[in-house]
């Protein structure tokens, strides 16, 4: 087991959370992971949960926000004047058809955020002092997702600085854990200047196919490596699945029996589980 690994292991404990929201990021510096649609999916779970929940949609592709059924000229106010226009939360959150979940939108100005953020001196910590506005204890949500960009960017790393824990799907592929790598080291490195309580949340194998020996192999192969870092919970390849986003719907509206939903009900279930168990 390569020694940063063991050392996200190590590192995996809940420590005391702040009052307000639990922050996560759902971050892979690889595309075409399931990363939008995990933030979506389970962010609908964990409403059915009774937790009131908020998605932050940080990347300039704006998935996360089509996904959930807010179209573009509806998105006044987004992630951008949050970040760079000091726009309050009441500004930028809106509702969905999803009870209890809500939205920061994108659009496609926050590709130019990066380069703007260079030359502000709090250019790391923009979302974090956003997340924590005097508002936030009011609109009383449990949970934020953050889902970060496909790159390992200015703004990925302010969601790492904003989170208190980082979610990452794994595509069940071959070199999956190999881009792996990158990422860890970059949650270490901000663990190490920014943010010493960011841990890692987990690891969720996605588009898992257990007719196919390479997705049995990959985990079997990223559990032998990361061990409890890995949930119990696969994402499976479902048709399902990748029909939703086109009905601007989580699965779980889309086809609430369908595999695809059973196992985002199932992760959301293991997440809470997990919490229940720190806190005791």
């Amino acid at each position: 087991m390569p020694s940063f690994w063991k050392y996200e292991i190590s590192h995996m404990t809940d420590p005391l959370r702040p009052n307000g929201p639990r922050i996560i990021a759902v971050a892979n510096q690889k595309g075409g992971v399931g990363k939008t649609t995990t933030t979506i999916n389970l962010g609908a779970a964990l409403c059915e949960l009774g937790q009131k929940v908020l998605v932050v949609d940080l990347d300039p592709q704006g998935n996360a926000s089509t996904g959930l059924g807010i179209e573009p000229e509806d998105r006044e106010y987004t992630t951008y004047e949050l970040l760079l226009d000091e726009a309050d939360l009441d500004s930028v959150i809106l509702s969905t058809s999803t009870d209890n979940l809500h939205l920061i939108p994108a659009t496609v100005d926050l590709s130019s955020a990066d380069i703007e953020l260079i030359s502000n001196e709090k250019r790391s910590y923009l979302l974090h002092d956003a997340l924590r506005q005097p508002a936030m204890s009011r609109l009383d949500f449990d949970v934020v997702l953050i889902d970060c960009p496909p790159s390992l960017n200015l703004l990925t790393v302010n969601a790492m600085v904003a989170s208190h824990s980082v979610l990452v799907p794994l595509q069940s592929e071959f070199f999956a854990l190999e881009g792996l790598s990158q990422l860890m080291l970059t949650i270490r490195e901000v663990r190490q200047s920014a943010n010493p309580g960011l841990r890692i949340e987990g690891i969720v194998l996605t588009m898992y196919d257990a007719r196919n020996n390479l997705s049995q192999l990959v985990e079997a192969d990223a559990r032998s490596n990361l061990g409890d870092l890995v949930f119990s919970t696969v994402i499976p390849r479902n048709v399902r699945v990748s029909e939703a986003p086109s009905y601007a719907l989580p699965v779980l509206a889309y086809d609430t029996g369908s595999k695809g939903a059973q196992a985002y009900r199932a992760l959301a279930a293991e997440l809470i589980k997990k919490y229940e168990k720190h806190a005791a």
